[in-house]
This record gives C-alpha cells, structure tokens and sequence, in this order.
C-alpha cells in the first residue's frame, strides 16, 4: 500500500508526462480491445452448446454435377444432397449425432402483423446432436422431419421475448411463416441463434417443410446439392477417426449409386468424381462463411492496433526514462541509505503499472467509440448478428492488456533508473546520469523502433487507400445515381402465383405514376448485391460434350429494365411488356455472354436453351452491354437476361426505380405506398443503389478507413515520441551547446548537429519501415483491388509524409538549441 500511494504522488507531481502516457496507452489499448471484441466473437467464441469441442464440421469438395444452392454456412464445398444426408446418418456408427440444416429468409406473421425474418430448417437430429435443452416445450425431433408430418416450429429466445412479450403459454399457439401456419412447440434456450454465424433465425422448422415454403422437391435427387452437416464425436472418437469412418460409406455410395446417375461427364472427370472423399472440420464456432472471409481483414487490423500500442509503449518508456533522469538525486540517495535495488524497481514498476491501468479505463471510451464506428461500416445483415458493446471478456482482456503493456513499457526504465552507479551522481553534485549514454542511445533506438512502425502502417494505409479509390473508380456499367430499389415476396406471406404476378403488375404501374418516378422496373436477382445464380446453357452452333464449360449467370427481368438502369443495347432490343407467357421465348445477352459462346459481335437471332441441345426456343432478341452481376469487384460474367413473365411466376421480386427526386423522399414514400397495395406483405431491402453498391465494397471501405486511422494515430505518437527524445537531448547537452557556442560554433552549426541525429533516426526507420511494409503489402494482396501489394507513389509518398512529420516535430528542438545562451549555458546545473 505505501507503494502505491507514493506511486501516485509520484505520477501526479509530473501530470504532463502523467496525461501523455493515459491517453497514448488509452488510445492503444482501446483499439486493440475493439478489434478483439470482432475476433473474439467472430474467431473465438465458441458455440453456446454443451462441449463444443466435440463437433465437426463435414464438407464435400467437387466436382458436384447438377444443382446446387449455398449461403452464409459455407460455400458450394460444403453441402450435401438429402439422399446422401440420409444414408450417411442411417449407417455411421462413430457420431452420437448427424444434423443438416439450412436457412431460408421467410415472411412471418404475428397476430396479423408482417415481418421479414429468417427460418432455420433443420433435420430432426439437430437439437439432439447438440445437447441443448428448450426454455419451454420440447425441440423438433426425427419425428417431426418427415414429409407430410404436422407443421411444427420452435421460437428463437429473442423472438420469443420481443414478439410473444415471454409468454409461458405459447406453446401450442400459431405463426404463420411464408404463409404456412405452424404450430409452436417450444422456445430455444437463451443465447442460442443457431449454428451459423451471420444468420439470426426467428424461428426453426423441420428441413422438411421447405416444399411448404416454396415448393421446394427436391428430397430424393442425388445431383442437388444444398444441406449442411455437422456431427458430434462419440466419446474417445477422434476427427481422423470419424473422416475415415465416414468415407467407408461415402465411397461405396458415390462410386455404385451416383456415379451411374451422372450424365455428359468425361472419363476425366468420373474419376474424379468417384475419388471424392469427406472433409472433417472442427465444429466448435458453428458453421459460417463469415468466419473465412473475416480471418485475414480481422488479422491484419490486429496487427495494425498493435504497431499502434508498441508505438504507445515505446513513448511511455522515453517518457519514463526522461523522468527518471529528474529523479536520480531521489535515486541515488535512497540506495546510498541502504535501499535494496529490488525495491526501487518494484516501486518504478508499480508506478508503470498504475499507469497502464490509468490508460485502460480511459481506454474502455476509446473501444466503445471504435466498436460504434465499425458498426457503422458493417453491413447490417453482421451488425444484427454482433454485439457491439464492451462484453465482460473485452473488459478482462483491456485489463489484462494494459497489465502487461505496464510492465512493458516500465522494465527498462526502471532497471536503469534504479542502477548502483547512481551513487556516483550524488558524489559528482552533477545531476547528470552516470552511463547516460546508453540511456540516449535506448531512447533514440525507440524513436527510430517508433519511425518505421509508423512508416509501415502509412504505407498499408496508403495501399488500402488508392485500392479504394480502384474500386470508387471502376466502371459499374450501370447508372445507379436516382436509383431506389426494393424487394417484396408476396408468396411467402400466402399469395398464390397468379396474385403475386397481379401484386407486382400493380406495384409497377402504380409506383410508375408518382411524381417524380421516370421509370419502373424489377428482376428476380438483385443487382450488385452479392447474389449469383447460374445453370448450363446449350447455344446453337456451340460444342455441348462432356465437360465443356456452358455455365452462364442469368436473371429474370420486367420490361424496361435495360433503359432503366442506363444499360445499352448494342444489337437488336431490349425486352418489352409483350415479352409476356405464351408469347415466342426470348433472351437478351451481354457481351461476355456472346465472347464465351463465340458468338460474334451480333448475336441477334441466335438460338439457345436451358434445358438441352435437342431443345433450341429461346432466340436472342438483344446484345446488352456488359454491365457488373453480383459484385463490384468481380470481372463481368456472362449473363443471359429472360422476362420474368416467361420463366415462372417469381415468389420475389426486386423493384428499381428511377427519379429525380432525392432519394431519402422516395425511402420515406414507398413503405406507405405498398402497405396499401399488399398489407400483409412486409418491404425488404429498401434502400438507394448508390448505398448497395456501397454495402458491396464494404470491406474496402473498413479497411481503409480503419487504416488510414490507426496510420495517423501512429504517425501522431512517434512524432510526440520524436519531440520529447530531442527535446529531452537538448536540455541534457544544453552545457555541451554552450561551450560549442564559446568556442564560436554559429546557431547553423548547432541546428545542423540536431538535425543531423534527426535524419539518422529517419533514415533508419524509414528504410526498415520501407521493407516490413513491402513484405506485409505481398500478404495484404487479396485484400487490394486493381494493384499488387507495392506500389511506388505509395510508397515514396508515405514515407515522404512522415519525414516531414518528423521534421516538424524537431523544429521546436532544433530551434531552441540554436538559440542556446553560452553564458547560461556555462551556469546550467
């Protein structure tokens, strides 16, 4: 205790230097404990299920012929046709429990009341296989998964809370999801959300019940590909065990049952095919395609924060050092009464470390203000699916954090201010440290430490920041400027197909004479939002054998939908209103399209189809221009554009509309507008194109934004850092000045003298800063957009700017030693 008081007095009898090291360390450890909270939640935090470590995670590398459909669990490696499910679960005999489950955004209804939300279905070994129990009624069981079985569902705790008010008696009452009434039988336990990171679901029903949902029957087919499997290992059962186990059914399956069913495959790709073999992951953080693609961006900005804490520590530590210069009499005469070594260093290390924690509860508002400025980077399919708040275990890591940084940052100064020969201070009466020039030549090594770090985080923020200018700049192909769009999914909210195809008539002509709107129209794959569907084509006059690549991207659109988007048509025409059902079938390509299928600069008249060779009813009518599918960064596919009227009725649609308005009016207006035209049918993302291009390139944005900042706190803490190691060099050679100065060195000289340690410490710094930030940007490469991961402008600016900071820094030090008084000089000390 008396240590700690005396460390107190201590830290505030010097409150500049006391102020510095809080907010240098707050800043530090604030952004390192906001970039933890994300890792933490998004790498680290496991499944709240009893033994996590128990479950695996199954995947199924292709080739995989015929349909598939992945989402947010995991890309098209990972998923499993139902039949295979089945078989698998029926003869594996090392898994207490095999599950498949899968997601599916649904219309939800409560006491009459729409929303837009998200189902899990899930196979009736689900809950089973996790070992979790419900807060009321039971989960869904085998029994429930069965095709024809009474149409069950289980309430999400959250939902359950906000939407049924926790209602004890909910079981047995009734929610409609996509226009199917369920009966609930049970709430899942508090915290549980499912097995997929990203996804929130509402409710859980059985897989089952997706043929209820959307008429979805494809439960017996063997070439499509759309379930999720994850198991749990028998006690004394390893991973390796479990994968050979299961590849002992899954070989003689693929190879005796399903290669048989594979149609136009080469001998090439059939022993492929048959050499398939079973994946096993670790389970324990569920299943979820966020997690792979967080793994690098989340690791790279933790290794931004922590540059900027090194850079923190490395100021405390001069500053401390300084410091202890001030306090060698004190030094000095408490080992000359008999002091043990050991304690001064206690003491100095318990002042550190009472620093720290000053600059760890102060970094707790640094964290808190960070987290809020990632969320509002994230789109807000992951912020609802995140916490943002500081969590008990952020706590404990800024704790533990400033703990070790106070130690850190405070060993050497202590172990040099505490050192014997400061006895011979106090016989010297110099006030000047023996060995202080080893103490300088630490302080400078930090500075030059501080001067590379901070050249390397403004070289990965200048890289971060002209690839997103790559990405501002790249040619969309689209005039998404006055562009409002917005979903609506009549069918899952009970319509039949000929109401729904009425509604979006409606709405179309409709929205079509407001004021302002110059033009409607709508597809059935949203626009430059990260969705893709495909399927094989066969094009007259294009070779159809085996393994021959005939996959193109495709959307169902309305009429106008060319003209509305700003997209040209090069040949031929757009599609029209008279492109209806009933009427010849017709298509619209883009460019890469006709390259792909060699078919020349004017496709028009050209003949295709989606379901053989024997089968060409489909003529191109148009030649579109290239036009970005699905991302921004991506090279533009092929893609094939049909009237949504001739391909089946679409159970959703995506609206666009054009005006000249301001967008917020038309975000404002639409809601009122539809709730009168279908009230019970909830709009879904409404929003401005130029904002979904935006929530396209999000990652671009957080990364150069959060770089570019990290980067301008770290130049900021070494040019402090640079000012306080000159600034204290001078007032420790301001005697050596003077005599320089009698001995008729001129204020240039001195200046020179300075700057010349200056430019060492610069050119140092800037060359190792230089190299560490050319190997990291080879790593960051997948991260950048449009360059590789050098790039010269980048790097000679950056390191032309933090010379200058530097040299800013110095000025005030370079000038006061030129302007060194000899006589003065002579006296000090």
């Amino acid at each position: 205790m008396p240590n700690i008081k005396l460390a107190f007095r201590i830290l505030f009898r010097t409150p500049f230097v006391t102020t510095v090291a809080v907010l240098s360390l707050a800043l530090g450890i604030g952004a390192n404990a906001a970039i933890f909270s994300l890792a933490n939640q998004i790498l680290l935090k496991p499944l709240p299920v009893p033994h996590p470590e128990r479950l695996i995670n199954l995947t199924a590398p292709g080739p995989n012929p015929g349909w598939q459909s992945c989402g947010q669990a995991g890309n098209c490696r990972e998923i499993f046709s139902y039949p295979m499910f089945k078989d698998l679960e029926r003869q594996q005999t090392v898994l207490t429990g095999l599950a498949g489950h899968v997601s599916q955004g649904v219309n939800l209804a409560v006491n009459g009341a729409p929303m837009s939300g998200t189902a899990m279905l899930v196979s009736g070994s689900y809950f089973r296989t996790l070992e979790i129990t419900p807060v009321l009624g039971r989960l869904i069981a085998d029994g429930d998964e069965v095709l024809g079985a009474d149409q069950v569902a289980v309430l999400s705790h959250a939902f359950w809370n906000t939407h049924f008010a926790a209602d004890r008696h909910v079981v047995g009452q009734t929610i409609v999801v996509d226009g199917t009434t369920l009966t609930i039988i049970g709430v899942a336990p508090r915290g549980f959300d499912g097995t997929t990171l990203g996804i929130t679901p509402e409710v859980f029903a059985p897989i089952t019940i997706r043929k209820e949902f959307s008429g979805f029957d494809q439960y017996q087919s063997r070439t499509t590909y759309w379930i999720y499997l994850f198991g749990r290992l028998k006690p004394g059962v390893t991973a390796a065990q479990a994968r050979t186990a299961l590849n002992a059914i899954y070989t003689p399956i693929l190879q005796n049952v399903e290669a048989p069913l594979q149609d136009n495959m080469s001998a090439a790709t059939m022993q492929r095919f048959k050499a398939k073999l079973i994946g096993v992951n670790p389970g324990y953080h569920g299943q979820s395609q966020l997690q792979h693609e967080a793994t690098t961006p989340l690791a790279m900005l933790f290794g931004v924060t922590a540059v900027v804490l090194l850079i923190a520590c490395a100021n405390i530590a001069n500053l401390l050092l300084a410091r202890g210069a001030n306090r060698s009499m004190e030094m000095g005469m408490r080992l000359a009464l008999g002091a043990p070594r050991r304690r001064l260093i206690g003491q100095m290390l318990t002042e550190s470390v009472i620093l720290a924690l000053m600059g760890g509860v102060a970094s707790l508002a640094v964290a808190a203000l960070t987290l809020k400025l990632l969320a509002s980077l994230l789109p807000g399919e992951i912020t609802t699916a995140l916490h943002f708040s500081l969590q008990p275990n952020v706590l404990l890591f800024a704790g533990a954090l400033a703990v070790g940084t106070g130690l850190l940052f405070g060993l050497f100064p202590a172990l040099h201010n505490a050192r014997t020969e400061l006895i011979g201070t106090i016989r010297s009466n110099t006030g000047q440290i023996a060995g202080h020039k080893r103490a300088g030549r630490f302080r400078a090594t930090l500075v030059t430490a501080q001067i590379a770090l901070a050249t390397g985080l403004l070289i990965s923020a200048g890289l971060f920041l002209k690839s997103l200018v790559n990405v501002s700049r790249v040619n969309l192909g689209v005039q998404v400027n006055d562009v409002v769009t917005f979903s609506m999914a009549p069918e899952r909210s009970g319509y039949d197909s000929a109401r729904a195809v009425a509604l979006y008539r409606r709405i179309t002509d409709v929205l079509s004479h407001q004021p302002g709107v110059s033009a409607v129209t709508s597809s059935m794959v949203p626009l430059i939002a990260g969705s893709n569907w495909g399927n094989s084509v066969w094009v007259q006059g294009y070779p159809s054998g085996p393994d021959v690549d005939r996959n193109s991207r495709f959307n169902a659109v309305g009429p106008g939908y060319f003209s509305t988007l700003g997209i040209p048509i090069l040949a031929g025409r757009g599609l029209t209103a008279s492109d209806v059902d009933g009427a010849p079938r017709v298509v619209v390509v883009n460019e890469a399209f006709a390259t792909k299928f060699h078919l020349g600069r004017n496709p028009v008249g050209t003949f295709m189809s989606q379901s053989g060779p024997d089968s060409l009813n489909i003529q191109i009518v148009g030649l579109a221009r290239d036009a970005k599918y699905a991302d921004v960064k991506d090279s533009v596919p092929p893609v094939f554009f049909v009237p949504w009227q001739q391909s089946g009725d679409p159970s959703a649609l995506y609206f666009y509309l054009r005006s000249g308005l301001a967008p917020g009016v038309l975000l404002r207006d639409i809601p009122p507008i539809l709730k009168r035209l279908a009230p019970t049918v909830p709009v879904e993302n409404l929003r401005s194109m130029p904002e979904q291009v935006r929530q396209n390139t999000f990652e671009d944005r957080m990364m150069s934004i959060l770089s570019a900042l990290f980067a301008s706190l770290a130049t900021l803490l070494a040019a402090v850092g640079l000012y306080g190691v000159l600034a204290y060099t001078v007032q420790q050679r301001t005697r050596e000045i003077g005599v320089r100065m009698a001995l008729g060195a001129d204020a240039a000289r001195v200046r020179s003298l300075v700057l010349k340690q200056v430019g060492v410490m610069i050119a140092i710094g800037g060359v190792i800063g230089l190299g560490a930030a050319i190997a990291v940007g080879r790593l960051m490469h997948s991260l950048l957009y449009g360059m590789g991961g050098t790039d010269p402008v980048v790097l000679v600016g950056s390191t032309l700017l933090l010379a200058i900071v530097a040299l800013a820094a110095s000025y005030v030090p370079v000038l006061r030693a030129s302007r060194v008084d000899p006589v003065e000089a002579l006296r000090f000390e």
